[in-house]
């Protein structure tokens, strides 16, 4: 478990570690795309079956609470069962999720299927930040949790400049279908090919050794007892973590459910315009995470902080800035002035997400990985749930965003106070 010494810059060694990154942001994008389809097909969707933006945003609250809760279990099942074998079912249950939503038609439906979605996509990132603490050594886990948790705008990213023009020519229908489709296969290549540490001949007998030295290579499943999980609850750091991951979430729900519908109500974009427009800004997104994680990687290795606090002066600075942006959002006045503050928005959110997961691997106990990092989405995401359909309950009796990222602006520089307060230290549990 890390000290709260600096770490000195290792010796690379070899890149078959930085080649599993591909496999986990392949997983990210598609788990992603297949929540933001139903934010590309919302305005179809709104017209063929007659629902309201609150009905939008009840469908994207039962995901997120049905994700935020199934976090627990998921993490619990992770540390215990393997990461391998509990994502390959995971992905399979929540891309036959995403196939089913494009086949039903009535709002109960609907909310079946995010129901179900919610369940399938849990254990993707709490998999990810374990496979993190497997393949990397600590100073290096900030960037691979960046590049991963890129996926997290990428998915969206793509989300609007292809489905857009499918949606043209095929409806929203085959949107869900075709989405769902390419999770079935990354599901099955993934249990066919994905190798751990131990079984993965490429290798080299220096880059073991150099994962080795920085606590990684062997995965850790822990026969966890119901006393010890609990006692994650009872510990300061972990509801700091919580409690600054839903700052986070708050104003992440609003941009992910509402954005493209945003743009179509705000600015009257037409369909072919929203392919492009909607885009920028997870782009923007994806830059932010991965740089954040880029200069952290170079901070710590240069000895000049901790791996913990490199994460939390980064939560904290651009916390602070996310909620400047937002604030300026409602009283922009062009389409391109209202990109420009989005995607900077995005930028710093997505510096958050990642380092929030890097900090998770850093700060947990041994073996406990996976469920430290679901614990801290389950905050999140609970809380955050509630974002998509207050703003649709907003829009529909205002006739305006204002309010929303009014209010999504003061929640997202909360996030600075709980993670510089409560985030100092390792975990360490008082039942073992």
């Amino acid at each position: 478990m890390e000290t709260q010494t600096a770490i000195r810059k290792p010796t690379p060694a070899g890149i078959v570690r930085w080649t599993v990154v591909l496999w986990l942001i392949a997983g990210g994008i598609i788990n992603y795309l297949d929540r933001a389809v139903l934010s590309i097909a919302a305005p179809s969707m709104i017209t063929e079956l007659g629902l309201t933006r609150t009905d939008i945003g009840l469908l994207g609250t039962v995901f997120a609470w049905t994700y935020a809760v199934m976090q627990l279990p998921a993490g619990w099942l992770i540390d215990r069962l393997g990461a391998k074998r509990i994502f390959a079912l995971a992905m399979t249950l929540w891309s036959a999720a995403t196939i089913a939503t494009g086949a039903v038609s009535s709002l109960a439906a609907l909310l079946a299927s995010r129901f179900v979605l919610g369940i399938g996509e849990a254990p993707c990132f709490p998999t990810f930040a374990k496979l993190t603490t497997v393949w990397f050594p600590r100073a290096e886990r900030g960037l691979a949790a960046g590049l991963w948790d890129s996926s997290s705008k990428f998915g969206p990213a793509i989300a609007p400049i292809v489905l857009v023009n499918l949606l043209v020519v095929l409806g929203w229908r085959p949107l869900f279908y075709l989405a769902g489709s390419l999770g079935l296969v990354y599901a099955l290549v993934f249990w066919i090919f994905y190798r751990d540490p131990a079984a993965e001949r490429r290798l080299t007998a220096s880059e073991r050794t150099y994962i080795a030295a920085g606590g990684g290579m062997e995965e850790q499943k822990s026969a966890v007892s119901l006393a010890i999980w609990s006692a994650l609850f009872r510990n300061r750091t972990v509801w700091a973590m919580i409690g600054g991951y839903f700052c986070t979430i708050w104003i992440w729900n609003i941009f992910l459910v509402f954005l493209p519908l945003y743009l179509v109500d705000r600015f009257h974009l037409s369909l072919s315009q929203l392919g492009l427009y909607a885009s920028i800004p997870w782009l923007g997104g994806a830059c932010g995470e991965i740089l954040s994680g880029f200069v952290g990687k170079q901070v710590v290795e240069r000895g000049l902080t901790t791996s913990i606090d490199c994460k939390r002066y980064t939560i904290m600075v651009c916390s602070l800035l996310a909620g400047v942006v937002v604030a300026y959002l409602p009283g922009v006045t062009t389409v391109w002035g209202a990109i420009a503050l989005m995607t900077a928005a995005l930028f710093l959110i997505s510096a958050i997400t990642g380092s929030a997961w890097a900090l998770s691997s850093d700060v947990a106990p041994v073996g406990l990985t996976a469920s430290v990092g679901a614990i801290q989405n389950f905050g999140g995401y609970f809380g955050g749930a509630l974002s998509p359909w207050l703003t649709g309950s907003i829009v529909d009796r205002t006739g305006s965003y204002g309010l929303a990222f009014t209010t999504g602006a003061i929640i997202a520089a909360g996030a600075a106070v709980f993670y510089m307060l409560g985030v100092r230290k390792p975990i360490v549990l008082d039942a073992q």
